[in-house]
């Protein structure tokens, strides 16, 4: 049972049995399947939305400290075939299947020229596809990157 017990510092050997500090977006996909931000665990945690666990995803599980997943967002197609997740504590994005959580791309790099981030918060796709960032920080503003088919 979740309780609001301090969880052990995050290992990306062990796995935890609750969300740590803080758990950074909820989204539900056209199919009501809810995706949980899992910031500072490096994962995102899939449920129906009776609150049944589904299966979970680790994004990049060697990041410590402010931890990988800050934000997701679906792709636009029917299918939602994608996720796109705003790595904060690496500074990129991450693409990743959606049905199995397997790792597609990554891009961006920590920095403040265009296609860098610093710390990129938020991420949110329009109907073309376009993606769109958030930096908080020292970032202070929004990126828009055109996808390429």
């Amino acid at each position: 049972m979740p309780n609001d017990d301090k969880l052990p510092p995050y290992s990306p050997a062990s796995v935890s049995q609750g969300f740590n500090n803080p758990v950074h977006c909820v989204r539900i996909a056209r199919d009501g399947l809810v995706y949980v931000c899992d910031r500072a665990n490096d994962r995102i945690q899939v449920f129906r939305k009776d609150g049944s666990f589904v299966r979970e995803f680790k994004v990049e599980p060697q990041t410590l400290g402010s931890g990988s997943v800050w934000d997701l967002v679906l792709s636009e197609d029917a299918a939602q075939r994608y996720i796109f997740v705003a790595d904060g504590g690496n500074g990129r994005v991450v693409t990743l299947l959606r049905q199995t959580g397997a790792f597609v791309t990554k891009w961006g790099r920590a920095g403040r020229q265009p296609g860098q981030f610093k710390s990129i918060h938020n991420i949110a796709i329009d109907s073309k596809g376009n993606l769109y960032t958030a930096e908080v920080g020292y970032g202070r503003r929004v990126q828009r990157f055109k996808r390429q088919h």
